[in-house]
């Protein structure tokens, strides 16, 4: 059994987990396994697991996934198959038993929120993060009816126009880490009181235009997972070819911006 470091821009898929007729990181992840031969055509990789089932537009640095593969089968040999925005930098051999979504015993997350200094107070977005540390029902900050009792840490800092929020469990409540970026923003832009953490964190369910809908998903990246006892090599032909793939992403979205931001200021000095 084989465990693999994935990054990915989740941008073009509509999220992790496979799904009917649309692209998923996880058919490309079984789509390059078929095709080296792995496993067989139509099937999935023996004993495959993944840490966790990121959302539409969600990426990672450090999704894990463990299959029974041969010992050729190393991040490179994925990345031959894989696309672009998909690549696998590091591996470790782990036991039978290894189950990549039940194993871990951190998962952390990294949040850009766009969140400009004269529009955002900074000492409001940590205090309500100082609320919701530790160990909370956040049945409010999730869709999910059950295992929304969750322990969490966290910090942020500022990084120019952006506030960089991350949080840290061993697990995660479906949207918690997006709501939560929501909640966030709410009382620090001064769209919502210091209390609404309160009512968030209060046994009563609050709908409508008293919930917490969840932040845009496109700044949001799974940063790590920890398991016990396991030590990942990076393969450093894959790792340059990561960052290399990744850098000319960087790049086109730094071009796009700049395009974006000249046509915006013609037509309103126009």
């Amino acid at each position: 059994m084989r465990a693999f470091r994935v990054a990915y821009d989740g941008r073009p898929f509509h999220g992790f987990q496979r799904q009917p007729d649309v692209p998923t990181v996880e058919d490309a992840i079984f789509d390059a396994c078929r095709s080296l031969g792995v496993c067989d055509e139509d099937a999935d990789p023996t004993a495959y697991a993944a840490a966790g089932r990121t959302d539409a537009g969600v990426s990672a640095l450090a999704q894990t996934v463990a299959f029974e593969c041969p010992n050729w089968c190393t991040p490179r040999a994925l990345n031959s198959e894989l696309p672009a925005t998909v690549r696998a930098w590091a591996a470790a051999d782990v036991p039978d038993d290894f189950h990549a979504r039940h194993r871990p015993t951190r998962r952390e997350y990294v949040y850009d929120l766009h969140a400009p200094s004269d529009a955002f107070d900074d000492d409001r977005a940590a205090a309500v993060l100082d609320e919701l540390r530790g160990e909370h029902d956040f049945h409010n900050l999730t869709p999910d009816d059950w295992g929304t009792v969750r322990t969490i840490d966290g910090d942020l800092s500022r990084d120019g126009d952006f506030l960089v929020i991350r949080v840290e469990a061993g697990g995660f409540a479906r949207e918690l880490v997006r709501r939560l970026v929501s909640l966030v923003r709410a009382v620090a832009s001064g769209a919502a009181p210091m209390e609404k953490v309160d009512d968030v964190l209060g046994s009563e369910h609050l709908e409508g235009p008293d919930g917490v809908p969840p932040a845009p998903p496109t700044p949001l990246v799974l940063t790590a997972v920890d398991y016990p006892a396991v030590e990942f090599e990076v393969d450093p032909e894959a790792a340059e070819s990561t960052v290399r793939a990744f850098n000319e992403r960087a790049l086109a979205d730094r071009i796009g911006w700049r395009v974006g931001s000249r046509i915006r200021d013609g037509v309103d000095s126009a």
